[in-house]
């Protein structure tokens, strides 16, 4: 393994972990943008494999699955990757052992997390969110209007993306009622949507 860079690797990448639950255009318009602002060259859409802090509270779809959502969705976007680290390395799913696999991955870059401001107004609930912090800039993406309320201590970046009000809870109620999904998830998780049989009788 190389003790440093070589040429070609991402210098800047972008850590936007997420249970992904289904992928739709808002976590997109976020990658994307913060992407642009930031300069990185490459975002990775990181899939929990245990998301912590959700378990318990919903049925989660399996895994594999919605890491085949997220290749698709990301298939034919400059500078998107999915991330399968949590999902190869098992068990609950912590930022900071994944920051700490991408720094091994990619020596020498400068790493960065990127969360909403719901995430970031409760960073100090992560486990070992002080590792988080000390292992990459964090990033923090603001709705125009007033600013979230950030924790103190924190040498937070904020990027504006637009304010889309899509969530994964109501996308998969629609999925349940038969409403319309056009436009709000892409036709290729669409595909894979269909083709696994997913979010059928769902709560």
């Amino acid at each position: 393994m190389p003790h440093g860079p070589t040429p070609g690797d991402p210098q800047r990448v972008g850590l936007f972990g997420g249970t992904f639950d289904p992928p739709h255009v808002g976590h997109l318009v976020t990658a994307v943008n913060v992407r642009h602002a930031l300069g990185l060259d490459v975002v990775v859409l990181m899939v929990a494999h245990v998301p912590w802090q959700k378990e318990g509270t919903r049925l989660i779809t399996a895994a594999p699955d919605r890491l085949a959502m997220v290749e698709a969705a990301v298939a034919d976007v400059d500078g998107l990757v999915a991330g399968d680290l949590e999902l190869r390395r098992g068990g609950p799913s912590y930022t900071a052992d994944t920051l700490a696999a991408l720094a091994a991955l990619h020596p020498g870059a400068q790493l960065f997390t990127i969360v909403g401001d719901d995430a970031a107004a409760g960073l100090q609930s992560w486990e070992r969110y002080e590792e988080v912090v000390a292992q990459s800039s964090m990033v923090v993406v603001d709705r125009p209007g007033v600013p979230a309320e950030l924790p103190a201590g924190v040498d937070w970046i904020r990027v504006e993306v637009p304010r889309l009000d899509v969530s994964s809870t109501d996308l998969r109620a629609r999925f349940n009622d038969g409403r319309p999904l056009d436009y709000l998830v892409t036709e290729p998780v669409l595909a894979v949507i269909a083709e696994r049989r997913l979010y059928r009788e769902l709560p």
